[in-house]
């Protein structure tokens, strides 16, 4: 069992670095937003909702995978249908 583990990547690192990536990621999109860069925002923003729904994947957090696969699948259909 001990190998197991030590081999595992540390889940709480891999989220703690994901999270703020993509928290930075969704301020730019803020950004590009109130910029007018269209269609840069969308990409911010979709890299943004991807990086969330890793972390509440990697945290077992189902409410923050629910509004994140939510959001990823609103804006694919939103950028879709333009």
């Amino acid at each position: 069992m001990a190998s197991e583990t030590t081999n595992a990547p540390d889940r709480g690192q891999t989220a703690f670095a994901v999270k703020w990536v993509a928290s930075i990621i969704q301020i730019l999109g803020y950004a590009a937003t109130g910029f007018g860069w269209a269609p840069w925002n969308l990409y911010l923003f979709l890299a943004g909702v991807l990086g969330w729904l890793i972390v509440g994947v990697l945290w077992n957090d189902r409410a923050i995978m629910l509004i994140h696969f939510v959001a990823l699948g609103s804006m694919l259909v939103g950028m879709a249908s333009q």
